[in-house]
């Protein structure tokens, strides 16, 4: 028996692009909610064109870095410019609980389908924008991606070491923390409230303030004694010789001793008591050099075999194909396998946060851009002759067939 999930029932619009609304409205998807695309009439959705490709799939359907993002998704495409299709948003914001969107902001204020107009449909409307600086404030109408909002916000700074330049992260720490994640925790937090209330509300997510929060630790301690943290020094982010990436014979390891119970560990595992009394000691140190001078020693593997038989929270540096592949990442089902049309069976991340009474799912593959236009039409009272002048008139389209495009950020 298929058990329901947690969001069944929840509908969804998602007029946004690229990775932090189309991350945050993936995870509601993989807990069952609806969402429905809304892209425009032309390229749509603008990682759809975004190579790697998966051959065989329908063209705009076909990108792994889209599939990646929005499977368990349906698509329609409509045209924001033209009145006729701003008239079908009204009318699709009337029938849905959130709507989700991350252009500038003003943007959808200046077409006439902002929050306040949509709330006139539809009270009980949660609207959640997702911008780089938020709907006020000094920056609210400047571009930016994720290393702006990480620069800006110290946290780029802090991230290296003491001598050397800032380091960027792989994975996108505004757009996806900062951005996608707040989203996703101030929609269900208003859909909480709407409960009592019965009304919707504006939850306005800005991806630098997000990405500020992460620095909740380090912010603290300079909020109370004002000195001001420098790359390199925090504990946590390469400041102590018992918490840092260490290179070893055949690549790197990372140390994570913090507890003095873990440190002492080590160093009785790899016979230099000595250290014991020096934990806290900095990089450049004396006490770092020969810490360093240890890894060196034995490869990741003979590593990896020390960490089983001394607890001290140390664990190889791997690449992307080896975590994949590892023995944790199946245990944990945290890689998926998907039938797309055209495409056959793909692989993509699985989910990442385990109930354990209502589970979400992979099991819908992402929409080609349009595929659901008439039936969705069709499902809010539209005729078809009605959904074929909406398409004379340019305000919708239906499936993409044959659309190029190029990835643009």
């Amino acid at each position: 028996m298929t058990v329901s999930r947690p969001l069944e029932g929840l509908r969804v619009l998602d007029l946004t692009r690229l990775l932090p609304g189309g991350f945050c409205t993936l995870m509601l998807a993989d807990f069952g909610a609806d969402v429905l695309k809304v892209e425009d009439t032309g390229m749509g959705d603008y990682v759809r064109w975004a190579p790697p490709y998966y051959e065989g799939a329908e063209e705009s359907a076909r990108s792994a870095l889209y599939l990646a993002l929005n499977r368990g998704k349906r698509s329609i495409r409509v045209n924001l410019k033209e009145e006729h299709g701003r008239e079908v948003l009204l009318r699709l914001a009337r029938e849905h609980d959130v709507l989700l969107e991350s252009f500038r902001p003003g943007v959808l204020d200046r077409l006439g389908v902002g929050y306040e107009r949509l709330r006139e449909e539809n009270p009980g409307l949660v609207y959640c924008a997702i911008t780089g600086y938020g709907q006020d404030g000094p920056y609210r109408d400047r571009s930016g991606h994720d290393m702006n909002y990480l620069g800006l916000m110290g946290l780029l700074g802090l991230t290296g070491d003491r001598e050397g330049q800032p380091v960027q992260s792989a994975g996108q720490i505004a757009d996806l923390g900062g951005g996608a994640l707040m989203g996703a925790f101030g929609i269900l937090a208003a859909l909480r409230e709407r409960e009592r209330s019965g009304e919707g509300q504006l939850v306005d997510v800005s991806m630098a303030d997000g990405a500020l929060s992460w620095l909740a630790l380090v912010a603290g301690r300079y909020l109370c004694d004002g000195e001001v943290p420098r790359r390199g020094a925090p504990e946590l982010a390469g400041g102590i010789v018992c918490y840092r990436p260490y290179a070893c014979k055949d690549g790197y390891v990372t140390l994570g001793a913090l507890e003095p119970k873990f440190w002492t560990a080590w160093c009785r595992g790899a016979g230099r008591e000595a250290l014991i009394e020096k934990q806290f000691e900095p990089p450049g140190s004396d006490t770092h050099a020969e810490v360093e001078r240890v890894f060196l020693e034995r490869t990741r593997d003979e590593w990896q075999a020390f960490a089983s038989e001394h607890d001290c929270c140390l664990e190889p540096v791997l690449d992307l194909d080896e975590a994949l592949g590892s023995e944790l990442v199946r245990a944990r089902e945290m890689v998926v396998e998907l039938e797309q049309p055209g495409a056959g069976t793909v692989r993509q991340l699985g989910v990442p946060v385990k109930l354990g009474r209502t589970p979400g799912r992979v099991d819908v593959p992402g929409p080609a851009l349009g595929e659901h236009t008439d039936d969705v039409l069709a499902a809010v009272g539209y005729s078809p002759d009605a959904v074929a002048a909406l398409k004379e008139s340019g305000a919708v389209a239906g499936l993409a067939t044959g659309t190029a495009g190029s990835f643009m950020a």
